[in-house]
């Protein structure tokens, strides 16, 4: 599974203020960019340097500079019509006498400030007439910032009436000379998008800026990059993500609705979705393909953060009808990040937003790669994803994500899938890959899945797989063989000893070497001349040892525990059904030598091993078993 999801963020065109989000206090903007002084606003591209693979290179572009400290005002919803009177007499006496004639104008930075929040008022309380007096009064870059706050309002209106003056002010705007229509868009459907999501929740708004935190930190670390660029992309990104809260909030309050968010009806949000599309059409070619894809993905980013709140089944309810009209509007206009954003979504596990964007491809006849989004999701264990994508996405690539779980050991996954009935060569391979990883426990999971015949047709080619790609542990292939794979303790033996003693050049040679010292015949014959050598060693020292104690005049079990308890140990640690060649020639040369009769067939094992423990005292083999 590559990792070449990137993840890329900064804009210009999206700004905040510097100091911590207060949601008692008005929203304004104001903002400074180099693209103010020439009138061109900017497009660089920021972000982390980018590895080959599949994925979203875009969430935002463009750095901002900030509001200071000095410039920001207290208090709460600017509302009441006494204060935007006052406004308007400022506005009148102070502004007006800096007006010129169209592009001459240039307001300092204190005036744009205050005609910002002059504006953010009036649009609060729908006092459409003090809006359009102050925007006779603005500059080209005043003109941006009251196209942003326009438009930010729209996903809060709530009557044929406020979407005709709120329209009708984004027509004034943009006759009197605003220009940054990709600042606006990209702002707006972010804003839209956390609107949409915060609708899910039951928490407070400030509950949610310290879940968003929490789960912006666990996607930065799932992500590759330099940490130093992560923790800047993560301070950019909380920030944005803290004015869309504040915006909401302060919106809310404006409406009486406290520190909720309002639960639109039908037609509210045909209205909002009417005035976003009255922006789109006034700014025609102004917004390019580009535009319409980083709107795209700056509207599909905040879903993935609160993905993990949303309601079951939030994709179809009302709530998200924003954000599939919004998304929708901007893939008729050019946006080409759909399968992008698709599978950003499925790797982080934003089932819900998996969901729309599966809508949206089928509504617009768009391609979105539902297999190599499964491997995404089953990569990183994102299950409702997984369950979203085959029902709903009809993803059937199952083999691919089946064997990468079961490399790396990730169970749930891997039941996912056989439970999912998996076909019979997908089960042999996922356990060719748990094997050549040594990973145990889902290679015994495995086992009883796949069926004898597939097991008996490739068990060499099992055993030889999980060799070559094995990466220095023959545990795998070490617990296929003691398990008994083939259910057949001589069939199983036969297959070990026939690759020990092959010459085939795809043998690894460590794998032959393994069998070959532990699991072929030949591995058998030296057990058998180990045991000798051992019951000599033995003999040699009760008859000729100087110990001052005589080990012949010890209890009969206690000799035996001091000659064969090592051996017995090391059998019952090997576990499985049967014993490698090596322990088991040990075994029948200890069972010979103890006067036992001689059990030399292949699966006689255990019955080996039962006429030792009989020998043994019996508090030995009691403390052996529970160890």
């Amino acid at each position: 599974m590559e990792e070449g999801m990137n993840f890329v963020i900064g804009t210009e065109d999206m700004y905040l203020e510097e100091d911590e989000i207060n949601p008692e206090e008005p929203l304004h903007t104001e903002m400074e960019t180099e693209g103010a002084e020439t009138g061109t606003p900017k497009n660089e591209i920021r972000g982390f340097p980018q590895e080959k693979g599949e994925g979203s290179n875009v969430v935002f572009s463009r750095e901002a500079p900030l509001i200071s400290k000095e410039s920001r005002t207290a208090g709460g919803c600017s509302c009441g019509a006494k204060k935007l009177k006052s406004g308007e007499v400022v506005a009148n006496s102070e502004l007006g006498k800096k007006e010129k004639s169209g592009h001459e104008k240039k307001l300092s930075r204190q005036d744009r400030i205050e005609l910002g929040r002059l504006f953010q008022g009036a649009i609060s309380s729908h006092d459409w007439e003090l809006a359009e007096s102050l925007i006779l009064l603005a500059d080209p870059q005043t003109l941006n910032d009251a196209l942003c706050i326009t438009l930010d309002a729209i996903w809060f209106l709530s009557t044929q009436l406020e979407l005709y003056g709120i329209t009708g002010l984004i027509k004034k705007i943009i006759v009197n000379g605003a220009y940054d229509f990709t600042r606006a868009a990209l702002r707006t459907s972010f804003l839209a998008s956390c609107v949409s999501a915060c609708q899910s929740r039951t928490m407070s708004l400030a509950d949610t800026v310290t879940v968003m935190a929490h789960r912006l930190h666990e996607r930065l670390q799932e992500c590759n990059g330099d940490e130093v660029l992560k923790a800047e992309a993560g301070a950019k990104v909380q920030k944005f993500t803290e004015w869309a809260l504040k915006c909401i909030g302060f919106h809310s309050r404006c409406q009486e609705n406290k520190d909720r968010v309002n639960h639109y009806s039908a037609v509210e949000i045909q209205l909002q979705l009417s005035a976003f599309k009255t922006f789109l059409d006034l700014a025609g070619n102004h917004l390019t393909g580009k535009d319409f894809t980083e709107a795209f993905d700056a509207a599909c980013f905040p879903l993935t953060l609160f993905s993990s709140s949303f309601d079951p089944g939030w994709a179809s309810g009302i709530s998200a009808t924003v954000i599939q009209g919004l998304l929708g509007m901007l893939v008729e206009g050019g946006a080409d990040n759909v399968n992008q954003c698709f599978l950003e979504a499925s790797r982080f596990g934003s089932t819900e937003l998996v969901r729309i964007l599966l809508q949206i491809a089928q509504r617009n006849s768009l391609d979105v790669d539902v297999n190599l989004a499964l491997g995404f999701a089953s990569h990183y264990c994102k299950i409702g994803t997984m369950e979203c994508l085959v029902e709903e996405g009809n993803a059937i690539a199952f083999l691919g994500p089946l064997m990468r779980a079961a490399e790396r050991g990730c169970m749930q996954v891997v039941q996912w899938f056989v439970k999912r009935r998996c076909g019979e060569m997908e089960l042999c391979l996922a356990l060719t890959a748990a094997t050549s990883s040594s990973q145990v426990d889902v290679a015994a999971y495995l086992l009883p899945h796949v069926p004898q015949h597939v097991l008996a047709a490739l068990s060499i080619e099992i055993i030889k797989a999980a060799g070559e790609r094995s990466g220095g542990s023959l545990d795998g292939v070490a617990f296929l063989l003691r398990s008994d794979f083939l259910g057949d303790p001589a069939a199983t033996y036969a297959v070990a000893d026939s690759i020990a003693r092959s010459e085939d050049d795809s043998v690894t040679p460590e794998l032959k070497a393994f069998l070959q010292k532990h699991w072929s015949k030949a591995a058998f014959f030296d057990g058998l001349n180990q045991g000798h050598e051992h019951y000599v060693n033995l003999m040699r020292i009760l008859k000729l040892g100087g110990s001052p104690i005589s080990l012949s005049d010890l209890p009969a079990p206690l000799r035996v525990a001091i000659a064969y308890l090592p051996l017995y140990r090391e059998c019952l640690q090997a576990g499985g059904r049967l014993l490698s060649q090596r322990l088991r020639g040990q075994l029948v040369e200890a069972v010979r030598r103890l006067g036992g009769q001689v059990l030399e067939e292949v699966n006689q094992g255990g019955e080996l091993l039962a006429v030792l423990e009989h020998h043994l005292p019996p508090f030995l083999v009691q403390a052996s078993s529970v160890g």
